[in-house]
């Protein structure tokens, strides 16, 4: 095997390599606890804010490493509006939910025109609006505690204990049988997707990888995707907050790698001034991409809320650290242009089994911090080395 190919293909999936060690690591430290169907189906349920707005955050960072700060205070803000919305004004649940969602895309657009337009520095925008939205979610809840009685909207966005999709085959008492059934499903058009793009990218003369890499990668995947959907059919089946993740992901990784929308984020980071000249609006690029993390906070605000039952002015905080740490992570450049949504969920995944595993073995939170920081710290470095390497080579 050539020696190029070799340390090109290590080096792409390395974070795979290291979520696989982080995961047998802490299935050894917890004697296999962290592998319980149940605490997979809370590592799921606990970090779906983490998924939904790492995705948003990526759209952010490709535009060229700039962050978004206020991402924990808009969940906050929106998801105690929501909470107003339903408990105090006694509106719909939809038209809560609906209106709750276009006021977080009009938050994003508020930040998105001062960013795009007048060129206001990423970092002063939204930290303007990290400060402005923790002091207004305390404004509209008076400091107080909401609670979420609701019982349509907690299991439509999976809070409290009977937030599943229906077991509608008839599982019964034993293994829910549309969690294995949507496992087969999510394998076989996986494998058709796969194969159809393998296949037009060979008969259109496109560079390819080997057969052998393609099946190797593709029993791999269909073999976690297996797994996962068997431990969550042996304790209450698939969360539904499980659900959304998986709507976001699919979206927004569909965007991001085919279309032409998607390819101009790319565009922007890797150079911003060659895109302009191109003909390529980048003020709409950078629009686009703060507007939409604006609306996936409001999710993923409305995903705490129904997971807590509650609203409250504490919620949100450093959301916005879970999320940029799982994209950097996750192999999206601090300098932008580079960074993929599969690759910014492997990072979150990372982030949740580390969080997990050491709350298991009963680790001190100021220690979980300082790993946080230090594996943080290590996926930056790695990025940054291994593009300068890369420069010089060239």
């Amino acid at each position: 095997m050539d020696k190029s190919k070799l340390k090109s293909g290590i080096q792409k999936y390395t974070m795979i390599i290291v979520l696989v060690l982080v995961a047998l690591f802490f299935t050894w430290g917890t004697q296999g606890k962290i592998l319980y169907p149940q605490n997979l189906t809370n590592l799921i349920s606990q970090n779906a804010y983490v998924f939904v707005l790492a995705t948003g955050m990526l759209l952010c960072i490709l535009t060229g490493g700039n962050i978004d700060l206020s991402v924990g205070s808009v969940v906050c803000f929106v998801g105690a509006l929501c909470g107003i919305f339903m408990e105090q004004m006694n509106l719909p649940d939809g038209v809560a939910i609906i209106l709750s969602l276009v006021i977080a895309a009009l938050i994003g657009a508020w930040q998105a025109f001062w960013i795009a337009y007048v060129r206001i520095p990423p970092f002063i925008v939204t930290l303007a609006g990290m400060l402005m939205f923790r002091g207004l979610s305390n404004i509209v809840l008076a400091g107080k505690t909401l609670p979420i009685k609701s019982e349509t909207f907690v299991r439509l966005f999976g809070g409290g204990a009977n937030c599943y999709v229906p077991d509608f085959l008839g599982g019964g008492e034993g293994l829910n049988r549309v969690a294995l059934a949507a496992g087969i499903i999510a394998s076989v058009i996986y494998v058709a997707v796969t194969m159809r793009g393998y296949m037009s990218r060979k008969s259109k003369g496109y560079e390819t990888e080997s057969a052998g890499a393609l099946y190797g990668k593709m029993i791999v995947i269909v073999a976690v995707i297996l797994a996962l959907s068997y431990k969550l059919s042996q304790y209450k089946g698939i969360p539904t907050s499980l659900v959304w993740v998986l709507i976001v992901v699919l979206i927004y990784g569909y965007i991001t790698s085919k279309t032409t929308v998607g390819r101009y984020f790319y565009a922007v980071g890797g150079n911003e001034k060659a895109t302009k000249l191109s003909g390529i609006n980048t003020n709409r690029v950078y629009f686009i991409a703060y507007t939409n993390m604006g609306f996936l906070a409001g999710l993923a605000g409305l995903l705490t809320v129904a997971r807590m039952t509650s609203a409250q002015p504490t919620y949100g905080q450093n959301y916005e650290m879970d999320a940029i740490g799982s994209c950097f992570i996750g192999g999206a450049s601090a300098y932008g242009g580079t960074g993929t949504v599969p690759g910014v969920i492997v990072g979150a995944v990372l982030m949740g089994i580390i969080n997990q595993g050491m709350s298991i073995m009963g680790t001190d939170q100021n220690m979980q911090k300082v790993v946080k920081g230090l594996v943080l710290l290590a996926a930056v470095i790695f990025d940054v080395v291994s593009k300068r390497k890369s420069f010089v080579e060239k």
